[in-house]
């Protein structure tokens, strides 16, 4: 039975996960506290983390009908993240492991995301292709065992990720934050080939799995910019279904070509960008011209969540591994090299043990 703590940015969650079955899944945002400002505000997410903890907690055990005392493991986001936010998790987290007198597991924000997949349809399957698209991260893997054996990186972005993007885009436009919900909303109503966008490092000899989105941004921006100096009503909806087809182009694209140079016949997507209708919906289009079966965690399972980093924990004690030593740290820019993630203060911030 183990209870999984997430607080990287602006969502306290908590979750209960026992032999990959989900038992409980709490979650409280900050976002609307942010959205006054454009963007998370660090500070703003630190206090709310704080306040929230104890209940979403509380809620999490009542869900699954538990008292603390009937958990044997806890497993928190050790990194990456907010350093503010994730230290109100790990202090959470450690008070509770150590009132329960049960075993500490430190994750690696982005392995709970690839796990979470599995609540929904099982085991992960050997090997298979990972696309994690999120307001920060925006990254291609392969994965084979995710608790045992090395992540490999087979492209990241290389500036802004695709949820970041969509944020910028969406403020540049005048619409609300978080902008990949407002970007997919506008976008029903218009015209995907209205405006050519860039699909940026598609041309032949460019990384094959690397992204990039800040000269999407950038098109984007100097599109509005060109219709409000010629005193043109800006039409929103198609400039945001632009936008969204060629973000969805360009991950869907890449995905399933390093699904075909790998052979591998199972493309897993997940994050927040996730749960975008379009990226949703081109991802359907081309895994099944492709023969390639595509699985997507529910939408309440792709933004951060609690359940995720229990899934990791779950895994990680039914493999055998070592728990996180009692001064376990934080490590907010911490790489994706294997899910476990146990930095320890005195190695320094780059330091980690799996």
């Amino acid at each position: 039975m183990v209870l999984g703590i997430e607080s990287s940015c602006d969502e306290t969650g908590a979750g209960i996960v026992r032999d990959g079955k989900l038992l409980a899944h709490v979650v409280a945002s900050s976002m609307d506290e942010h959205a006054l400002f454009g963007g998370v505000v660090p500070e703003i997410a630190a206090r709310a983390h704080l306040q929230a903890f104890n209940p979403v907690v509380r809620e999490a055990l009542d869900q699954a009908g538990l008292r603390l005392g009937q958990i044997d493991a806890v497993a928190v986001t050790t990194g990456p993240g907010l350093s503010g936010a994730l230290q109100v998790g790990l202090a959470g987290a450690k008070t509770l492991a150590y009132a329960a007198g049960v075993p500490l597991y430190g994750v690696h924000h982005l392995a709970g995301h690839v796990a979470a997949d599995t609540l929904e349809h099982g085991p992960l399957p050997t090997p298979c292709v990972v696309l994690i698209v999120s307001g920060g991260h925006t990254s291609l893997l392969l994965v084979r065992d995710l608790v045992r054996e090395p992540i490999l990186h087979l492209g990241d972005t290389l500036d802004d990720a695709a949820g970041e993007c969509f944020d910028k885009v969406a403020r540049i436009m005048g619409l609300s934050y978080p902008g990949g919900p407002a970007i997919d909303r506008a976008a029903r109503e218009g015209n995907p080939r209205a405006v050519d966008f860039p699909r940026p490092l598609t041309r032949p000899g460019d990384d094959p799995y690397a992204f990039s989105f800040s000269g999407l941004k950038t098109a984007a921006a100097r599109w509005v910019e060109k219709h409000r100096a010629q005193g043109l009503d800006l039409p929103v909806a198609d400039g945001a279904a632009a936008v969204q087809e060629a973000v969805a182009d360009v991950l869907t694209r890449k995905a399933l070509a390093a699904c075909a140079a790998y052979e591998v016949k199972t493309l897993i997507v997940v994050g927040g960008v996730a749960a975008n209708s379009r990226v949703r919906g081109l991802a359907e289009q081309r895994c099944a011209a492709a023969g390639v079966e595509l699985r997507v965690p529910p939408m309440t399972l792709c933004t951060d969540n609690g359940a995720m980093i229990a899934a990791v924990g779950d895994l990680l004690v039914r493999s055998g591994a070592e728990p996180a030593p009692l001064d376990v740290s934080i490590d907010p820019s911490a790489p994706l090299e294997y899910a476990s993630l146990t930095p320890l203060p005195q190695a320094g911030a780059g330091a980690r043990a799996a």
